[in-house]
């Protein structure tokens, strides 16, 4: 009995034993639970760079003149001597365009020549009599000089209504020579931009009414300027003068520079907000051809700074109208310590006073939580 008793009693202390450790491991887990892990921040230092404000406009480059060659009269086309992409000069034939006479104007032409040709008829059989008189002493030169005029006037008059039913028909005469127009021909020196009509198209000459028809459109490419808009938000921050960073959709790799030379006076809503046009023209390279209507960006120097020293502008803390950033004095230590700065570029940001290169500066949040 007395060994059943103190193995009884052994048992219970052990049991205890237990339970006690049991019961500190538990306060032991629970206490590091919830003790402040430490924070450790990531710092970052100022730096020498550039920094450039810029605004970006877009748009497309185009020629700086296109013109449109219209018919000269109407009818149908006959002949297309041009393509686009072709090199053409000035007075070159573009197309030739077939009459298609206006029936009234046709009447009225053929009317008129009939006219002419019975008064001529007239007119000369009386100045075929008046010069035999004369001829024979009957009358004087005086008495005969009006029946000459009457001739020639007469002679004169039946000429020019062949020659205007020559034009209602044809669209030239005879006396014009090698001038016509039925052919179309170009009016500057520069490439075939576009051929809107096919042979067989109607077309109509250009008229107080009706613009024409547009037989084709010419532009010199050596001469481009860029044309695209900027918010209003941005337009009293530019000057025609300024230099353009031009970045063309189609050429990758590539930028060309341009100069800002117009900014619309005159704004138009587009999608809710205000835009002002403007006009650079391009530097072109030899090697690069561009073509009328890229897509493309400019960006346009608004204020620039080299050599400066900056931070990222996510270092940046405000209070008030106070800006400061936090630096370390010691190892995860930080005091904060009020800057001046500069020109921003959205991303980095200029610092005047208040720092060194050597300044470690605290990141604003948590980046990685130390054991």
């Amino acid at each position: 009995m007395k060994k059943t008793s103190v193995t009884k009693k052994i048992i219970k202390i052990a049991g205890l034993v237990i339970i006690l450790a049991a019961f500190g491991i538990t306060i032991y887990y629970l206490y590091n639970k919830s003790k402040e892990k430490p924070v450790v921040y990531l710092t970052e230092q100022p730096f020498i760079t550039d920094i450039i404000k810029k605004t970006v406009a877009t748009g497309s480059v185009i020629p700086r003149e296109e013109i449109e060659i219209k018919p000269k009269v109407s009818g149908i086309v006959e002949q297309v001597f041009v393509e686009p992409g072709k090199n053409i000069k000035k007075g070159d034939v573009i197309a030739r365009v077939r009459i298609i006479p206006d029936l009234v104007n046709l009447n009225n032409a053929e009317a008129r020549v009939e006219r002419a040709k019975i008064a001529f008829d007239d007119a000369k059989l009386n100045f075929t009599r008046q010069e035999k008189l004369k001829n024979g002493g009957v009358i004087s030169a005086a008495e005969f000089q009006p029946a000459e005029v009457n001739y020639r006037g007469a002679q004169q008059e039946l000429s020019a209504a062949e020659a205007n039913l020559e034009l209602v028909r044809e669209g030239a005469t005879k006396k014009s020579g090698s001038a016509t127009n039925t052919l179309i021909t170009s009016t500057i020196n520069g490439m075939v931009l576009d051929v809107p009509v096919k042979v067989g198209s109607s077309v109509i000459e250009a008229n107080n009414f009706n613009p024409g028809t547009t037989i084709a459109s010419i532009a010199d490419i050596g001469d481009m300027i860029f044309q695209g808009k900027v918010d209003e938000t941005e337009v009293g921050k530019i000057n025609p003068g300024m230099p353009l960073l031009l970045m063309v959709g189609a050429i990758e790799n590539d930028t060309f520079d341009a100069t800002l030379k117009y900014i619309s006076p005159k704004g138009v809503l587009e999608n809710g907000a205000v835009q002002f046009e403007i006009k650079a023209d391009v530097d072109l390279k030899t090697d690069q051809f561009i073509r009328a209507g890229y897509s493309a960006n400019a960006d346009i120097v608004l204020q620039r700074v080299d050599d400066v020293m900056a931070i990222k502008e996510s270092l940046l803390q405000f209070e008030g109208d106070s800006v400061f950033v936090e630096v370390e004095v010691a190892p995860e230590q930080y005091e904060k310590r009020m800057i001046k700065t500069g020109l921003s570029d959205g991303i980095n940001i200029e610092v005047l006073s208040g720092l060194s290169k050597e300044d470690k500066i605290k990141v604003p949040q948590l980046s990685s939580p130390g054991n």
